[in-house]
């Protein structure tokens, strides 16, 4: 019984405390940015410099509705980058900074991103949730 108690207990503080971190889709802004080593806020400006939209739907993102990528909608879920790679933060920083080093016909274009403008594109990608 205690065993039980306990748990519900844990369970209860571990959603209230994703309640006070200023959650997003079960994730908090600052859990992005950890992971990636990124900002958000930045990424959103490296997708809209970089005009990531002409190839991609990216929510949040004026005028980003491209038809000729796949739509970045929820991203943060997905569980594989461009059929290749596991969607680890490491991988999707490779994918956005080199994608020929994961799928040499890929469409996708090196943009010559620096490793910090691919880990703040990256952190905004994850909140797509």
């Amino acid at each position: 019984m205690k065993t039980v108690i306990s748990a519900v207990l844990l369970a209860l503080a571990s959603f209230a405390l994703t309640l006070a971190t200023g959650c997003q889709g079960g994730q908090s802004v600052s859990g992005y940015t950890t992971l990636t080593g990124g900002s958000p806020q930045a990424g959103k400006a490296v997708i809209r410099e970089y005009n990531c939209g002409a190839c991609h739907v990216i929510p949040g993102v004026r005028d980003a509705n491209g038809q000729v990528g796949p739509p970045l909608t929820s991203f943060g879920r997905r569980t594989f980058i461009a059929g290749e790679l596991p969607n680890t933060p490491d991988n999707l920083v490779q994918w956005i900074r080199v994608p020929t080093s994961v799928e040499p016909r890929t469409a996708m274009p090196d943009l010559g991103l620096t490793e910090q403008q691919a880990r703040d594109a990256a952190a905004y990608l994850y909140t797509l949730r």
